[in-house]
């Protein structure tokens, strides 16, 4: 199904950016799975914009779990979470609807579905759609936070500034723990203020900016994923490019192995109290597609939002003629702080799938 992630752990999002309702539908999860409200509303509140330098349109996110969950608990069958969409404001999209918004998905969702699809801020193709893919997550992120597995995501570089990096394994805990109690994801407090400041200046400009947003997944055990495609790498980078403002994704030292040598590149393994362990993590924690003990580390690149306010140069695909346009309306001028919780939640969605391959279908048992 083209809307659904995972063979064993899946989940299916459903509606659009202006329809009445969105929503998850996971399935898989095994049962007894305590379920944290408040711990979904926190990460849902990460992911709800906030400030100056994101959109103007800002929902409640309140959700409800129609299935699923019986006494606080999850009960092992699908569990389907719906959130309403009352913040709309769909004449803002009326006068452009045939006009392809450049890198939006407007004219190959035309193409598509032949002029049938709901193109009111961008229908199904939506940032919106991620909310529900958030409140889903949450509840895995939770549950893998209570067997010692811990997923942070935090902005390493937004134009030319830049976050300090993730600390090395005996400290990278801690480092996640930080970023999860933070409303803006970077580990150096000093750069936030100079990021916003950046952000603000280019929305003042009437452009939007992109950024790579870095992720670490910590106490993973041994022996996750397959040979081949079904790797590690294989099964988070397909569920991370079903983000469509994630245009890049590497693993551990990634495209900068084209700058170094086998003696640097290679993980030497060493023994610390009995426990497998290598001296550095340029693999990113995974050996032949299969995780090594250590740290899963990954960098996903984050294209500028779309949706700018610069007069642009475009097609009316159903008049077929050149036009030009200017995007008003409420959108970010930079997703990159947003987009973060949403990593997470995909990412523990794919680990949870894993776990389940491997250990079966209470996979949180192990």
């Amino acid at each position: 199904m083209k809307n659904t992630l995972g063979d064993n752990v899946r989940i299916t999002l459903w509606g659009e950016s202006h329809g009445q309702a969105i929503g998850a539908i996971l399935d898989g999860v095994c049962p007894g799975i305590k379920i944290d409200e408040e711990y979904i509303k926190e990460k849902l509140t990460k992911r709800r914009p906030s400030g100056k330098t994101e959109t103007a349109r800002i929902e409640e996110d309140s959700f409800h779990i129609l299935s699923g969950v019986f006494n606080g608990y999850t009960t092992g069958e699908a569990i389907s979470i719906v959130i309403e969409n009352n913040n709309v404001r769909s004449k803002d999209y009326q006068k452009i609807a045939s006009i392809a918004r450049p890198s939006h998905a407007d004219y190959v969702a035309y193409q598509k579905y032949h002029g049938f699809n709901d193109y009111r801020g961008g229908g199904h193709f939506s940032g919106r759609i991620t909310a529900a893919l958030v409140a889903a997550g949450a509840i895995l992120l939770k549950a893998l936070e209570d067997k010692g597995i811990y997923i942070g995501t935090h902005i390493k570089k937004c134009l030319e500034i830049d976050d300090q990096d993730f600390s090395n394994d005996n400290y990278l805990k801690e480092d996640i723990i930080k970023l999860n109690n933070k409303n803006y994801p970077v580990l150096n407090d000093q750069v936030k203020e100079r990021m916003i400041e950046k952000i603000t200046e280019v929305a003042l400009n009437k452009d939007s900016v992109g950024g790579i947003l870095e992720t670490a997944i910590y106490g993973l055990p041994t022996g996750l994923g397959q040979p081949w495609f079904t790797s590690v790498e294989g099964k988070l980078a397909n569920a991370l490019f079903g983000i469509g403002a994630i245009k890049g994704i590497e693993f551990g030292s990634g495209f900068d192995f084209a700058k170094m040598l086998g003696s640097t590149a290679n993980d030497e393994f060493y023994l610390e109290e009995g426990i497998v362990k290598t001296k550095t993590n340029h693999n990113g924690g995974i050996n032949g597609g299969i995780t090594n003990g250590m740290p899963v580390v990954f960098r996903c690149a984050v294209k500028p939002t779309p949706s700018i306010a610069k007069t642009q140069n475009s097609i009316d695909f159903k008049e077929m003629k050149e036009t030009t346009i200017e995007i008003n309306g409420r959108h970010d001028p930079a997703i990159i702080r947003r987009i973060a919780v949403v990593i997470d939640a995909i990412s523990a969605i794919v680990v949870c799938d894993l776990l389940a391959s491997r250990y079966g279908e209470d996979f949180l048992k192990f």
